[in-house]
Order: C-alpha cells, then structure tokens, then sequence
C-alpha cells in the first residue's frame, strides 16, 4: 500500500501473505497499478458497490448468463462479476503473448505428427499408449492434411501465478475453449459504468476478437472458396456456453446453427436449411464435442451433429474449427509432457513453464503421489470444470482415504500437482475488499498465424480462501486490463 491508497476503498486491503494482482509482493511491488489505484481511491466504498449492483443488474438484463449442467432449472444463471479490474503490466503482457503462441504452435506440431508420421512416439518422447490409447485420438484423423497446419485454431491456456510472481501454465484447453464472451462483455460493462477509471489509462482493447476470429476461419475454406460462408454449431440452448456461441455468431455476423440445421448431400457439401432453400456452408465453427460430430463415424445416437460431416470434412469441401482429434494435445496427462514436446519440435525451452506434474500411470509419479497425497492436488485428467479434483492440504481424512483407492484402482485416470499458492486480487465481498484467487486464461486464435487477444479471462474465486475458480464451482469473473 501507498500513501495514495489511503482514505480509498482498498484501505485496509489485506493479501494475507499471497502475491496480489493489484500490489504485486514486497519483493515485486506493482507500480504499474498506481494510476488505477489512484482513481479507485477517489470512489467512496458506497458508490462502488452502488456500481457493482447496477453492473450485475445490467449482466442479467443484456442475457449474459451460463448453465450449470446439474442445474438445468436455472438456464439464466448470471456469471458473478467483480468490478475491480485485474491489471497487467505490458512487460508481463510481452511474456504471455509470446509464450501462448509457443504453446499453439507445439500444440499443432504435435498432432499433425501424431496423425501422420508419430516420430516423437517412435523416438520415445511420448509414451505410445498414452496417445494411441488416449479416448480423444480419432483415427478418422490419419494421414489428412489440415490448411496450413493447424487443428488448434482456438484456444484457451489456463494461467496462474504462485508467490514469485511467475505465470505458469496450469492446463491447455485445445478442444471447445469456453469465456471469451465474458472478457468482452466484462470491458463493455466496465466502461459504461466505470469511464472515470479507464479514460487514458491506454488499456489494450479486446473488441476486435470477433473480426480476428472471423478472418481465421476464412483462412480454412476450402480452396477456391473467396467468399467463405461461416457458420458457427450449437448444441442449443441447454449447453452451459449457449449465451457465447449467441455472442460470438453476432460479433462475426455468421449464422448461429444446430445440427438439424445442417445436411451433407451425395457430394459431400455441406449445406444450410434457410427459409429461402439450401445454402453452401464452407466453414464451421463447431461447439460441439468430437463424440457429438456425426452420427455416421461417432456416436450412433447423438442428435446433435451432422451425418456425413466427416465424409465432406475428409474430402476437403468444409473447414471445421477446431479440427477432429485435437483432444490429445490438452489432455491432462499430456500436458505434462509439454515441456519435452516443445524441445523435440521447437529445440526451445517454455517460455510459460509447466507447473510440477506427476504422472500416475508411471510407477513414479505413483509413488510420490501417494506418499506425499495430503500435500498434493490430484486431477483427473478426463474432467473439466473443476470437478473431481481433490485439494490434498484441505481434505478431509475420507476424502484423502476415497482418492487413495481411486489411484490405486486406476492410476492411468490421475495426475497430481503441489498445491500452487495462487495470487490473489482484491475484490468486492458483500461490502468489503477482500483478497481473492484468480488465473487467466488468455485465448488464441490461429488461421495462417496465431494472434492472442490481449488479456483474457481472469476468473475469481469467489469464496473465501476457494483456489477453484471455475463457474460451475460458484467462481466469478473480472475485467482483465493489459496496459499499453
């Protein structure tokens, strides 16, 4: 704290001990954030939450809303929203953005061998039945060339930062990444309720993601094709992300479909039902997961992809974003080859180092996991969303008892990690300013070449001393501001 954070709503602030977003640490004081923490002191507490409940109210209101899976009863569940911004400095910035591109690019180095000559399995990098066996390898894939090389062509690289102020990566999300929605949304709101606070502080812009998204998925069309028709392929109104692909079609100008939608005729073109006939669709967006894609090749019952996709995919007549089979590459045990996998393609060491991993499928990994289990995380690595994750430090004799066995059952489903002191950054609860962890996910987009939206998803883990930040598990969101 400053002379100049006195008298303001941070007065009184507390990190308890963690690195803060907002005051850096002891060691790394963020001085960058003097000019926002100046302008915060001059809101009277009162006036701020005044702000933060006509920011949620506006949430509602414009239909910015998620759908927790168990909880199908409230589809127009609101993303909880904190009003103090998480700031980044444009040196950390420089850091992230070339360090999120070496991810991508290892990423589509990775499965394009994987689908075509597997070299780093025959040179023993990657365990073969890791891969090969790996529910998310799709065979479909062998030997077919996507345009320019990339099957990831949006992603989302989950961040943290632990007590040294380092960002590393928690995990790679290379299938359906999710939030984008949120980050511009969260800076629309941010500045019509708090202009004050942002004029001339020269932050980043992120209202550009839609046309730089577009743009990329015009680079897949299939060749020939000047006038791309993109469209973008939901599962419906039930999926916990319908609000983005609403947001996301409209910021691209681009159909929002669903499976019934779309048909594969004889010559595998793919076309689009309209009240004015069929359509030609050449590019799709899809939000639909791999086992939902097409009925012909996947799964025989699903209602919500399009039989024949993959014929017309294969044969070259439709681009799909992300590409089949990219599931490998982010999956959890995977990841924690990462490092290795950059070395073999790039000779480079990660600019975003890996957070600690051990494997449970490896006799080592198992080991040190269940020695050390009350003092680690243990991840499945076919979950998302936070689910089934147990906190070593913060669990319960039965919990640690239950995860034991889970391991010894199935050590192959697991990996574990140290319990990552996150950062923290101030944020409003229920009248005061309270320390609160957070990661990022910044998010990539790659046609030709990879461009990452400046800042990205800083989500917030809402109850108190929570290092689960995930929507589905009570987490909020912030607006991320990347300094210019």
């Amino acid at each position: 704290m400053t002379a100049s954070d006195a008298g303001s709503p941070l007065t009184g602030y507390d990190p308890q001990g963690y690195f803060c977003e907002m005051f850096g640490s002891p060691e790394h004081k963020a001085d960058f954030t003097l000019p926002i923490r100046e302008r915060l002191s001059r809101l009277a507490l009162d006036e701020l939450e005044n702000r933060a409940r006509d920011a949620e109210l506006e949430l509602y209101n414009f239909g910015i809303t998620f759908t927790v899976y168990t909880q199908k009863d409230a589809i127009d569940r609101i993303l909880p929203f904190d009003v103090i911004p998480r700031v980044i400095s444009a040196t950390d910035w420089s850091v992230l953005d070339s360090g999120v591109r070496q991810r991508v690019q290892t990423m589509n180095l990775f499965l394009h061998d994987i689908y075509h000559d597997q070299k780093i399995l025959k040179d023993g990098v990657v365990p073969e039945e890791l891969v090969l066996g790996n529910e998310n390898y799709r065979p479909e894939m062998r030997g077919f060339d996507v345009p320019h090389g990339t099957y990831v062509h949006i992603c989302g690289t989950d961040l943290v930062r632990g007590d040294d102020g380092v960002f590393c990566v928690l995990e790679d999300n290379g299938r359906t990444p999710s939030g984008v929605s949120y980050v511009v949304e969260n800076r629309h709101l941010m500045q019509r309720a708090f202009p004050d606070l942002m004029d001339a502080i020269g932050i980043r812009s992120v209202s550009n993601y839609g046309q730089k998204l577009h743009e990329a998925l015009c680079e897949i069309a299939p060749e020939g094709v000047l006038d791309p028709q993109v469209v973008l392929l939901s599962p419906g109104t039930y999926n916990s992300a319908y609000f983005e692909h609403i947001f996301l079609a409209r910021e691209m100008g681009v159909p929002l479909v669903e499976g019934r939608d779309l048909l594969v005729d004889e010559d595998d073109r793919v076309y689009m039902r309209t009240i004015a006939g069929l359509e030609p669709v050449d590019v799709i967006y899809r939000r639909i997961n791999d086992d939902f894609l097409d009925p012909e090749v996947f799964e025989p019952s699903s209602m919500l992809g399009v039989p024949g996709l993959m014929r017309a995919y294969r044969a070259g007549k439709v681009g799909l974003a992300n590409a089949v089979g990219t599931g490998i590459a982010d999956d959890k045990a995977v990841y924690a080859y990462m490092p290795r996998i950059m070395r073999y393609y790039l000779d480079q060491d990660p600019i975003l180092p890996n957070i600690e991993t051990h494997i449970c499928r490896e006799s080592d990994g198992l080991k040190y996991t269940l020695d050390n289990l009350q003092d680690l995380v243990v991840k499945p690595v076919g979950e998302s969303g936070g689910y089934g994750i147990t906190i070593g430090p913060r669990a319960r004799r039965e919990q640690l008892d239950d995860c034991r066995a889970s391991l010894e059952k199935e050590p192959e489903k697991y990996i574990s990690q140290p319990m990552v002191k996150l950062s923290v950054s101030p944020t409003l609860i229920e009248g005061h300013i309270e320390p609160r962890h957070v990661d990022l996910r910044p998010f990539a987009v790659t046609g030709r070449d990879t461009w990452v939206l400046p800042g990205g998803l800083t989500r917030v883990a809402l109850v108190e001393g929570s290092i689960i930040v995930n929507s589905s598990q009570g987490g909020g969101s912030k607006d991320t501001w990347v300094l210019e």
